[in-house]
């Protein structure tokens, strides 16, 4: 595969394919609106046959989208189980052509309450350019990123092309293993393109070229048989979510660092990020003080975090006058790259045993792993995506690292050692990923489309469109 560098012809090729994804884009919303309006909670305490209606729909639309083999696919791993319904659809490259595999994912998170959204989650609304519900941006708008690329460029594709979307990514994509050991010679690729990240902000793209991996685990701090009395026993003996707020406040330094021995960190990115933008990003209260050292870039890709994201101890409505014998907590930990989950896991398991306040018991349950990855960023496929990205949004793309976690990339890595891995985004810092009102941008999704669609075309070589621009 040759490099391609910006011509007139890839000017003009620019052109006649943002014209086409101006036509195309109404019916790619309306795509993403009836996508969205399916919940396909992937977590299993929701109705699955959501996800598995979501899937055929996702099947429905790469259909119509000219793919002549679509498959509405599942894996059965060692112990029986099967996975969540995954799509995936195909058109097999010319001899000597390369393959591009795209992935994105139809499966969602929980809404969480709709007290806290300002329109029903599973209710598209558009409002100010952006359209709100859960999956518009994660990764509804990478199936319809996929979709609509395929859609403009249709028999000028030069490229073989395997669209997969997965339906169990919001779970930790449990099965992924059993799925590309089952399905090896059907996704295997020259070009993996994962449409699941973000971009720098508006009107700047990014390639997403490192990601943090993934720990987490349930602590468990116990220091009663059974609860007792807190007057008659209150005092020589400390509850156990006293305890617990002990232990969890050794996780962390005076100045917010991270304080397990053991833990890496990556060397600092070569951007960094806006104390003011972070702050309306986060949207964190006036008066609250950012924690650790170092750049912010630094501290959001590549050194360690660990959050306390969920506690279970006695609710304040159930609350009795008793000291609490137990009392758990959920924590989720992130690793830069080149540090090794089981090692870090392993740090943070002798850390909290090692820290146990008052010789509570402290009982530790492993959770999942997720390996983090870094991108090579002078490959000749990432060459080629950057100059896409430039000539759709007409400013150079940004590289840039992501604290959140994509840990099946490295088990595509380990399954096709030899595939250039792009991470690209469809979301912006406004997204609200996994939060209420979760949006995409539609100004931005039509220039992810227009994007892809350059990628796809210049990674099949010199083949452009020839109609003039309307």
């Amino acid at each position: 595969m040759d490099v391609v560098n910006s011509t007139p012809d890839d000017q003009h090729q620019t052109d006649v394919l943002r014209a086409r994804v101006r036509e195309a884009f109404p019916a790619l919303r309306r795509d993403l609106e009836d996508l969205v309006r399916i919940p396909s909670v992937s977590s299993a305490a929701f109705d699955q046959a959501h996800v598995r209606r979501s899937a055929e729909a996702v099947a429905s639309l790469l259909e119509g989208a000219g793919l002549p083999e679509v498959q509405v696919l599942t894996s059965t791993g060692a112990d029986g189980r099967q996975s969540a319904p995954a799509v995936v659809a195909r058109r097999p490259a010319a001899a000597g052509a390369p393959t591009v595999l795209l992935y994105a994912h139809h499966d969602v998170q929980p809404p969480g309450a709709d007290s806290a959204w300002t329109t029903p989650p599973f209710e598209p609304v558009e409002r100010e350019g952006r359209l709100y519900g859960r999956g518009a941006a994660d990764d509804k708008a990478g199936v319809v990123a996929h979709l609509g690329a395929l859609r403009v460029l249709a028999d000028e594709l030069a490229v073989g092309v395997t669209v997969f979307v997965e339906g169990e990514e919001e779970v930790g994509s449990p099965s992924f293993t059993d799925f590309l050991a089952q399905y090896r010679d059907l996704l295997e690729a020259d070009v993996i393109v994962v449409a699941d990240s973000t971009n720098w902000r508006i009107g700047i793209p990014a390639l997403t070229t490192s990601l943090r991996g993934l720990v987490d685990c349930e602590v468990e701090v116990a220091v009663l048989e059974h609860a007792v009395h807190s007057g008659m026993f209150g005092g020589p003996i400390l509850d156990a979510p006293t305890l617990l707020a002990r232990l969890l406040a050794t996780l962390h330094d005076d100045a917010g660092d991270v304080a397990v021995a053991g833990l890496a960190a990556a060397p600092e990115p070569t951007v960094d990020y806006e104390e003011a933008d972070l702050r309306a990003d986060a949207s964190v209260l006036p008066g609250v003080r950012l924690a650790g050292t170092g750049t912010l870039t630094g501290r959001l890709w590549t050194k360690p975090a660990l959050s306390v994201i969920g506690i279970d101890a006695t609710s304040v409505a159930e609350a009795s006058n008793t000291l609490a014998p137990r009392a758990r907590a959920k924590l989720s930990l992130r690793i830069p790259p080149g540090q090794d989950p089981a090692e870090a896991a392993a740090a943070l398991r002798a850390h909290l045993e090692g820290h146990a306040p008052f010789g509570a018991r402290v009982t530790v349950h492993d959770g999942e792993l997720g390996k983090p990855f870094q991108a090579p960023t002078d490959s000749v496929a990432m060459q080629v995506a950057r100059r896409a990205f430039a000539d759709a949004w007409a400013t150079e793309p940004v590289d840039i690292g992501v604290g959140g976690s994509i840990p099946f990339i490295a088990d595509l890595l380990e399954v096709y050692p030899h595939a250039a891995i792009l991470v690209t985004g469809v979301e912006d810092p406004d997204s609200r990923a996994h939060g209420a009102d979760e949006s995409v941008h539609l100004a931005e999704l039509e220039k992810v489309v227009l994007a892809e669609a350059l990628l796809l075309s210049r990674l099949g070589g010199p083949r452009r469109p020839t109609e003039p621009t309307p």
